[in-house]
């Protein structure tokens, strides 16, 4: 999807909402957008970042909707569910990630990514990721952090792909007051598709028990397992 505004009927379709109510959430400061020539405008990496928000404070049924929307909004040859198992590989997941600080987690796990020889610059990525995280920090309440760009960045990838790794320790990530120990880093091509990978990847994360597990996984193949038995259960 290019870079640009949504108008309130453009927006409308791609959430699945009226027009009427686009413009009522819009009115009442729920919805981030701003009149130009007295017609609502609204930038897609805002609503994007609000989309994110939502799905960060959703419960499971919440989550559930958000994505059969994401799933709607796709080309219909795109719309079986995204799988978080497929999009990262064993190869893309360190239990133990050896980093203690905000900038060695970013940097390793670019290099972890780059290793599936699907990301082809490591160090562009990382500066993306801490621009995002500069601007608006990732982590989560919960002790975790899905690290991305603020924009997909199609350029240095062969393809969608996810990265994952659990320190030993928490550390201090920004945004939170807990410390956060695993981190998910979400390297999309396109718009869409980042958002369903966040969906997708919100429902696993509340599913219960999966933390825990993360958190006992011995090596990279029983991590991958998990996500795979998790998966089949939602």
């Amino acid at each position: 999807m290019p870079y640009g505004d949504f108008e309130v009927e453009t927006l409308a379709r791609y959430l699945h909402l009226t027009p009427q109510q686009i413009v009522k959430l819009a009115e009442r400061g729920n919805l981030p957008g701003r009149k130009v020539g007295g017609e609502w405008k609204f930038a897609k990496p805002d609503i994007h970042q609000w989309f994110e928000q939502r799905i960060g404070f959703s419960d499971e049924v919440e989550l559930l909707q958000v994505e059969h929307v994401l799933q709607r909004s796709s080309p219909e040859e795109d719309r079986e569910h995204v799988r978080i198992s497929e999009l990262l590989p064993v190869e893309a997941i360190a239990v133990p990630l050896c980093a203690r600080t905000r900038n060695s987690v970013i940097e390793s796990m670019c290099e972890l990514a780059a290793g599936t020889g699907l990301l082809w610059d490591p160090k562009e990525m990382a500066e993306a990721v801490r621009l995002r995280e500069d601007m608006h920090p990732t982590a989560l309440d919960n002790g975790v952090a899905l690290l991305h760009p603020r924009r997909p960045m199609p350029k240095i990838l062969a393809q969608p792909l996810l990265a994952l790794g659990c320190t030993v320790t928490g550390i201090p990530f920004g945004g939170t007051s807990a410390l956060t120990d695993v981190f998910f880093l979400i390297c999309s091509t396109d718009d869409r598709v980042h958002l369903r990978v966040l969906a997708r990847l919100s429902r696993l994360l509340t599913a219960p028990g999966f933390l825990n597990g993360l958190h006992q996984a011995a090596d990279a193949a029983t991590v991958h397992r998990m996500i795979v038995e998790a998966e089949e259960k939602l």
